[in-house]
């Protein structure tokens, strides 16, 4: 399977109003507003008929009751905005202080009974590789075990259910260093039925957000890092065939970050990704966010969306919309 069909990317978007930032809090302000949302997305997308992923998160910890159903954390009853063509890209995220990874693997066979028919890629885990920050995955033991485990139940219960178009993967931040070894380490643990059930594998990248780079670097640094994670990660792992999902990507608007330069850095990322898409394998891009969690908060995580918090567009939502219009497959 791939994570796309031919002929160009599969695009998608989180819609959400909820963010983390690195201390491991929450950031939020105005609540959704599912008609403005749903209103957003049928602007981004376009054609009815064309493939469009509408990012949305779930969590699993020592306190989720099994036996479902279990509601989206954000946004939340995300399935609404599965139709006109969309589809789901849910993230299964694992926080179980106790390890608790039989649980975990119950869990998404179980989301994949509640959300498989309007799923199209169930993402094991978030950012698995990230220790330091209690939101995310990588902070919470067993881990590893979770992904790969957790895969395979994805896998094997999409199977028993006839939903053939549901695929399944993980993701990652940027590996360098040492850290090159984490994908490598889960094909080891694994083994063979574990790369057999992989259908993709995640990247979110934010270029120029968390260490600068300068404007007219950006390109050579966006195709530089997308070829290390290929070559680098992924190939040695032994993963060289499967497809590269960009699960998250964004820049943030502020002080001294003017919206005509988030415009300007979704052109030239996308540029650099659609150049090398055959190339490097890559399937589809995933933005981060439609809307901004809270316009009027000072944080760099408060202002990553495409619009402001009651949905005004900046100007990289016109260059996200007609870029979906001529590079999606």
């Amino acid at each position: 399977m791939t994570a796309t069909t031919p002929g160009g990317l599969l695009f998608g978007i989180y819609p959400g109003g909820l963010t983390g930032d690195d201390s491991g809090g929450l950031t939020a302000g105005p609540p959704d507003d599912p008609a403005r949302v749903s209103a957003a997305l049928d602007r981004l997308q376009g054609r009815a008929d064309r493939p469009f992923l509408v990012r949305a998160y779930a969590g699993f910890d020592d306190a989720t009751r099994l036996g479902g159903p279990h509601p989206t954390a954000t946004p939340a009853d995300a399935a609404r905005y599965a139709v006109r063509g969309r589809r789901l890209d849910l993230v299964a995220q694992y926080r179980s202080p106790s390890g608790d990874v039989d649980g975990y693997c119950e869990f998404l066979r179980e989301l994949v009974v509640q959300y498989g028919a309007v799923t199209r890629t169930l993402q094991v885990t978030e950012e698995p590789n990230v220790t330091t920050n209690p939101l995310l995955d990588g902070h919470y033991p067993r881990v590893r075990e979770a992904i790969v485990r957790g895969v395979s139940a994805v896998r094997a219960q999409a199977r028993a259910l006839g939903l053939t178009g549901l695929l399944t993967g993980f993701n990652t931040t940027p590996l360098f260093g040492p850290d090159t070894s984490f994908v490598g380490d889960l094909t080891d643990l694994g083994g063979p039925r574990f790369v057999a059930d992989l259908d993709y594998v995640g990247l979110d990248f934010f270029p120029d957000v968390f260490r600068p780079v300068a404007a007219a670097d950006l390109a050579a640094a966006t195709e530089g890092l997308l070829r290390h994670h290929r070559d680098a990660v992924l190939t040695p792992a032994g993963l060289g065939r499967l497809p590269l999902h960009l699960t998250e990507h964004g820049w943030p608007t502020g002080p001294d970050r003017p919206a005509h330069r988030q415009a300007e850095v979704v052109e030239t990322v996308l540029g650099v990704v659609a150049a090398h898409a055959g190339e490097l394998g890559i399937s589809g891009y995933t933005h981060f966010a439609l809307r901004d969690a809270d316009s009027r908060g000072p944080d760099l995580f408060h202002r990553f969306g495409l619009t402001t918090d009651d949905y005004t567009p900046k100007p990289a939502f016109e260059t996200l919309r007609r870029l979906v219009e001529r590079l999606s497959a």
